[in-house]
């Protein structure tokens, strides 16, 4: 069972029993807008992409639908949200390493359409502000994947982060910090304080549609926030609701008992 549900003009959100079948949804979604689009290498078909667990069965849909032979990456370029700063791809924990073992080594994106942020780079305001002219140069970015964080931030775009917001180094704040130990031995030490991310507006004024996907118990409190609060820097997610062309697609454990008796 699905519902959808809108409180403005411009966004939505649609509920799903669970996160499989949400994510199945969401990734037919993309998978039939590739399709439809009929990219070339001369017009290519632009995601955006996340990391982290929300997004791992929708990539899993994804393969599948490529291993099955009804999706095709050959032209679809592909811009990653956010990076660690100083961490090298070639680490675990690094979105670079995350992304190719759990998304790109399985389906056949051509490596020059893989864009990814360099956190290890020497320069990183000429780094963002090259990713930011490039995702730029395509014109628009079709469809952008997002997840959502247990506090309400987009990417990195921390506690603060303005709506007009681009890519950039982000100082990561401790609930941030303290959220990803666990990926790193929960060894706070390890963890980087520091990342490269896309900004809000980067996001949401760059982008045709924009798919935030939000699952489980954690998120009940930035999501019952993002739906109900004004547009704040204090909770980065709110700034969804300014974009004309964004669904949040959530399972119900995601939403505040309190919050689904208004529904």
């Amino acid at each position: 069972m699905s519902q959808r549900l809108s409180n403005q003009a411009f966004w939505r959100l649609e509920l799903y029993d669970s996160s499989l079948e949400a994510s199945n949804k969401v990734a037919d979604h993309i998978a039939e807008a590739i399709v439809a689009f009929k990219p070339t290498p001369e017009r290519p078909f632009v995601l955006g992409l996340p990391t982290g667990s929300s997004p791992l069965k929708v990539y899993k849909r994804l393969i599948q639908h490529y291993q099955n032979g009804t999706l095709d990456f050959t032209n679809v370029v592909s811009f990653n949200m956010d990076e660690y700063y100083q961490l090298p791809p070639s680490d675990p924990n690094s979105y670079h390493y995350f992304m190719y073992d759990n998304f790109f080594n399985h389906v056949n994106f051509k490596p020059e359409n893989i864009n990814i942020l360099n956190g290890m780079t020497n320069d990183w305001k000429k780094e963002c502000a090259d990713y930011e002219a490039k995702i730029k140069s395509y014109g628009r970015i079709h469809i952008f994947l997002g997840g959502l964080g247990p506090e309400g931030h987009i990417a990195f775009n921390e506690t603060g982060s303005t709506r007009d917001s681009v890519t950039r180094k982000i100082d990561l704040v401790p609930s941030t910090i303290d959220a990803n130990c666990r990926f790193f031995n929960n060894d706070k030490s390890l963890v980087p304080k520091h990342a490269l991310s896309v900004g809000i507006s980067t996001v949401l004024d760059n982008s045709d549609e924009v798919i935030i996907v939000v699952f489980g118990k954690n998120k009940n409190w930035a999501l019952t926030k993002t739906l109900t609060e004004k547009p704040t820097s204090k909770i980065p997610s709110t700034f969804l609701k300014t974009s004309q062309n964004t669904v949040i697609v959530a399972d119900y454990e995601a939403i505040e008992n309190n919050y689904k008796h208004k529904l």
